[in-house]
């Protein structure tokens, strides 16, 4: 090993520590309040069709994008409260905040929607803040962060307009959203306040609730904090039928841009019958260490990136 990765692995050290705390501390918080941790498997022979996310092959099996589907399954068979750190992979995910092998915490409530974890995930930050001794203010990258609850709440809709000029919802664009959700709409953000973007066009939540009132938008929420995407959370779709239509959409989009052939999820379809009414989100841990460590890139969270191993 060459001397700068000796002196490179050793200068982690005082984020690594800080990367343990963070898993002892969520753990207890989840414990504290009910929740059960699992583990669910991390080579599958199907995966969810995501149009934007391009799974990783494992001989003819693929590697976890997502515990989201067996995470389902679980609630299914009558758990009620669930969560899990789990290594996922996602091809061509690299940079700043992307490795194509990362840690994903998701947890999942029956009797829930988006808006409860939301409402989690405020308290879990908060909590973990305290934990590390910053209290309700921590500094990333240069800026003071108020995290005092409740954060500021702004739709889809309205951040769209402010920020840059048009209504998704009105005029749905999924290329055209993606870019300015990137480039207008997160550096409009107030930089010292965590942000809960909610209510996002049903065409970009293909296993999330639709509003009962606006079926245009979907019961989907996200939270940012210092510019970094941190969570995502979805009121979780229920209907098998509207599930497979939307399946079967996405994998005509995928095999129409990129020619690469998807299968409907069978097992999880065949659960959803039994899946209670409930609420799931997913939250990026290497984000969050991140976040806590006032780091500007993960390589500075992970011993061994892929461009490292």
């Amino acid at each position: 090993m060459a001397d700068a990765e000796y002196r490179r692995l050793a200068h982690l050290k005082p984020n690594l520590e800080r990367r343990a705390l963070i898993y002892q501390f969520t753990r207890a918080f989840f414990r504290g309040r009910g929740f059960l941790e699992v583990e669910t498997p991390v080579r599958m022979p199907e995966v969810a069709p995501e149009q934007h996310i391009t799974p990783l092959a494992s001989e003819d099996w693929f590697l976890s994008t997502s515990p989201e589907l067996h995470m389902k399954r679980v609630l299914a068979a009558g758990y009620d409260k669930i969560f899990q750190f789990s290594h996922c992979f996602r091809k061509g995910e690299q940079g700043r905040g992307h490795n194509p092998e990362f840690t994903m915490l998701e947890w999942y409530r029956s009797r829930a929607n988006y808006q409860q974890m939301i409402h989690d995930t405020e308290q879990l930050i908060v909590t973990l803040a305290n934990e590390l001794q910053f209290g309700h203010h921590i500094q990333y990258q240069n800026q003071d962060v108020d995290l005092t609850l409740p954060w500021p709440r702004v739709t889809v809709r309205n951040a769209f307009r402010y920020a840059a000029g048009w209504d998704p919802l009105a005029e749905p664009d999924p290329e055209r959203f993606d870019i300015d959700l990137v480039t207008k709409v997160i550096p409009s953000f107030p930089p010292c306040r965590p942000i809960v973007l909610l209510d996002y066009p049903a065409v970009l939540a293909s296993l999330a609730c639709l509003k009962p009132s606006e079926p245009v938008v979907a019961e989907r929420a996200e939270v940012f904090i210092g510019g970094l995407e941190l969570a995502n959370a979805y009121s979780e779709l229920r209907d098998q039928r509207e599930q497979v239509r939307r399946f079967r959409e996405e994998i005509r989009q995928i095999q129409r841009e990129t020619g690469r052939a998807m299968v409907i999820p069978r097992k999880f379809l065949k659960a959803l019958v039994r899946l209670p009414e409930c609420g799931g989100i997913a939250l990026g841990i290497d984000r969050l260490v991140m976040l806590f460590c006032d780091a500007g890139s993960i390589d500075e969270v992970m011993l061994f990136t892929v461009d490292r191993i």
